[in-house]
């Protein structure tokens, strides 16, 4: 999973466009059947007996096309496969029509221009392109089988009919080449025009509808963070003081312990809604990341579930200079190795891993646990999502905003199947931090980073 600026969503929308083609295909040949039947009932098969059958099937053979373009769409696979193969088979079509109806001087020559058109529709400025050169290879490939001799004019029509001399060849060839040309040229700059219009549409109100949700959970934070984390630090602090009582048995200390990691999972659920809530602009400076992986694994390694995850961390001692905001970059961190613990089982080792290359530095946390899900795979970065019986599904999120924040700074972040079959959360940043001030040594973290 890639959530960085260069990705592109798949196109759901090819087995609409294809199902719709499809059915204005299945209207053209009835028309053509139609016109076709009305010339074999006014007697007209008499005079072309030979011209007509080779219509009759032509259409029975795109009919059956049809019905199996029908069967794949139901099946919902190789749908690209599909679109390819209705551009082949369309300039193969009108080929079998423009050779009964005056092979190169054919008025059915438009049918090539027609499929460039619709290339453009289901593939692009690509498949548009190849549609024209297909047509043109096809069309030229017929006229110089009907001037050497290798493809005979139908019997049943005239010869003066057919322009079989190479003056008499070359314009019409021309012509219909360069037609075909400016159709895929146009209908392909369109169809790309109006793909990045409405991925750009669909971006826009993806982000309406975040800012809209944001704006909602920011009222929410901010009461919240007033009306619990004040109870909480009363909380935290009386129990404190009460653990270091010489009166308390083991088992009442036992009981302090869970009570303060239940608050601090409370102050990490409140942290967590303000940060989302509240983004702010990252600033780009020159952050040590190894010293910041291996601050967050000190944390973490004594905040980890009452001591039955063990966090680790693997990477160079030296500095390992990126270019990223700070503390955001501890927080989105802090989350990933906090959602890695609770992904763990009891037992179970979190490793944190810092591997430099020669232009970017690769931050990675990995844990032993279950993996993720195909099924939910792309729904783990939304807001309120989680697989987990506790948890709101926030901490993930907000690592998903940070990071696309960072976009601008080279930031990626890639979810992969840990060597130990559990996940591995990587984030690459970029080492360009030439002109950028260092950052200076942060603040201690909090208990909720």
């Amino acid at each position: 999973m890639d959530l960085g600026a260069g990705g592109s969503p798949p196109d759901h929308s090819l087995a609409t466009r294809l199902a719709w083609i499809t059915g204005l295909r299945v209207a053209f040949l009835a028309l053509l059947l139609g016109a076709t039947s009305t010339l074999y009932l006014r007697g007209e098969l008499t005079r072309y007996p030979s011209s007509l059958r080779i219509v009759f099937v032509t259409i029975a053979a795109g009919f059956a096309l049809a019905a199996v373009y029908g069967v794949v769409l139901r099946a919902g696979r190789r749908l690209q496969a599909l679109a390819w193969a209705q551009i082949a088979l369309d300039q193969i079509t009108w080929t079998a029509i423009v050779y009964v109806t005056g092979g190169a001087t054919s008025g059915a020559t438009s049918f090539y221009a027609l499929t460039c058109l619709l290339a453009a529709i289901l593939v692009g400025l690509r498949g548009a392109a190849v549609a024209a050169l297909l047509g043109t290879a096809i069309y030229a490939s017929l006229c110089l089988g009907l001037h050497m001799g290798w493809v005979p004019p139908p019997q049943d029509q005239a010869a003066g009919t057919y322009a079989l001399e190479p003056a008499a060849i070359v314009y019409p060839l021309l012509i219909n080449a360069l037609g075909m040309t400016v159709v895929a040229l146009l209908g392909g700059y369109l169809a790309e025009r109006l793909r990045l219009t409405g991925g750009a549409l669909e971006v826009a109100t993806q982000r309406a509808n975040e800012a809209e949700r944001l704006a909602v959970l920011g009222r929410i934070a901010a009461g919240l963070a007033h009306e619990i984390r004040n109870p909480l630090g009363s909380i935290t602090g009386s129990i404190e003081m009460l653990r270091e009582s010489t009166a308390l048995s083991d088992e009442d200390r036992r009981l302090c312990d869970i009570v303060q990691r239940e608050a601090r999972r409370l102050n990490d659920l409140v942290g967590d809604m303000v940060d989302l809530s509240r983004p702010r602009r990252p600033r780009a400076e020159a952050t040590d990341v190894a010293g910041l992986a291996r601050e967050v694994v000190a944390l973490a390694a004594n905040a980890a579930r009452g001591g039955d995850v063990q966090v680790t961390y693997e990477g160079p001692e030296r500095e390992a200079l990126v270019r990223c905001d700070g503390p955001q970059m501890r927080q989105v961190l802090w989350n990933l190795v906090r959602n890695a613990i609770q992904a763990s089982s009891a037992g179970a080792t979190v490793t944190v891993r810092v591997e430099q290359r020669e232009r970017d530095v690769t931050l990675a946390v990995d844990d032993q646990g279950q993996g993720i899900p195909e099924t939910v795979a792309l729904r783990i970065f939304d807001e309120f999502f989680t697989t987990r019986t506790h948890g709101a599904g926030i901490g993930l999120a907000v690592v998903r905003r940070i990071l696309q924040d960072h976009a601008s700074m080279g930031a990626r972040l890639d979810v992969q199947r840990a060597a130990g079959g559990g996940a591995s959360f990587q984030v690459t940043l970029t080492r360009d931090v030439a002109g950028l001030r260092k950052s200076s040594p942060p603040p201690r973290m909090p208990s909720r980073a």
